[in-house]
C-alpha cells in the first residue's frame, strides 16, 4: 500500500489512548484499529475530519504516501572482478 497511517505516532504524541479516541470522534474501537494497522481501503473526509479536530493535527500528520517496495528499483552491486 502506498499510503501509511501513523495514528498510533499521532496518538503517542497526544498522549491520547485509542478508547478515548473513539469516544471523542465516535467511531467504533474496531473501525479504528483498521485504520490504525493500515488495513483500511478507505477514510471517509468526516472521519478524517473529526481525527484531525480531536488530535488537533493536519491530514498529513496522519496519513503519509510512500511509494511501494515492489515499484522501488533498487541498484545492485556489481562484484569486484
Amino acid at each position: 500500500m502506498a499510503i501509511r497511517v501513523t495514528l498510533d505516532r499521532v496518538l503517542l504524541d497526544r498522549r491520547m489512548s485509542l478508547t478515548e479516541l473513539c469516544e471523542r470522534v465516535g467511531v467504533t474501537m474496531a473501525n479504528l484499529s483498521i485504520l490504525k494497522t493500515g488495513k483500511a481501503k478507505a477514510v471517509r473526509f468526516s472521519t478524517l475530519e473529526a481525527l484531525c479536530r480531536e488530535l488537533q493535527c493536519q491530514p498529513g500528520e496522519i496519513l503519509n504516501y510512500v511509494e511501494d517496495e515492489d515499484d522501488l528499483v533498487v541498484p545492485t552491486k556489481k562484484a569486484a572482478q
